[in-house]
């Protein structure tokens, strides 16, 4: 099957390419840079795509309203599902990136878009939830000629799970980029890296990512 996946090159979606390009599905990344301060995420993105010569295009996207991802206020220390992480909210963003990717999914004649979000996003991320997601995927199948579907094959995992997928894969998930602060190594301190160290640990899987804190 031909598909869009959406890569951030953070842990979920370089679990989800490799499992796609692994049930031999005919896989084009794509990635956005939306002003984030994380961008370090895209390098990621970079090395795997090539490391797996799946085609990758990265898009520039212009996305309204102020959030800390946008250099708007300070990323936020504590638990990722701490009310604090409220403010890494980009309005509409998924909106946008899906939309984008059904464009190209479009015009490349593919059948499919993958997301992957996972159950851990529920609660702060309004656009990834599931009742979200599955609006979407009935715009997919009427917005064009063609029907496209939307699929969140993560949508009911935790996080520890897709650790323990990508274990048993193989991959480097130390090369992947969760961080939000945009530093040269994982601060170890914001609600990203407190949800990446908590899932290596509940996954029983070792951790061989560097953080500062």
């Amino acid at each position: 099957m031909k598909m869009i996946l959406i890569y951030s090159g953070g842990l979920d979606s370089t679990v989800l390419l490799h499992h796609l390009v692994n049930q031999n599905h005919e896989v084009h990344a794509l990635t956005f840079i939306y002003g984030q301060t994380h961008a370090r995420e895209i390098h990621a993105a970079e090395h795997f795509a090539q490391r797996l010569r799946v085609p990758h295009v990265i898009e520039r996207l212009t996305l309204p309203g102020t959030s800390a991802l946008q250099g708007g206020c300070t990323i936020p220390d504590g638990h990722y599902e701490a009310e604090t992480m409220r403010a890494t909210v980009v309005p509409g963003r998924n909106l946008v990136m899906l939309s984008h990717a059904l464009a190209h999914a479009a015009a490349l004649g593919a059948d499919l878009v993958s997301f992957a979000a996972h159950a851990g996003d529920h609660a702060i991320y309004p656009d990834c939830r599931t009742e979200f997601l599955c609006c979407m995927d009935q715009v997919a199948q009427v917005y064009h000629y063609e029907c496209v579907r939307l699929d969140a094959p993560f949508i009911k995992l935790r996080k520890e799970d897709i650790v323990r997928r990508g274990f048993s894969m193989d991959i480097e998930l130390e090369r992947t980029w969760s961080c939000y602060k945009g530093g040269e190594l994982h601060c170890g301190t914001c609600g990203t890296c407190v949800e990446r160290r908590e899932a290596f640990q509940l996954a029983g899987v070792p951790d061989l990512t560097t953080y500062e804190g």
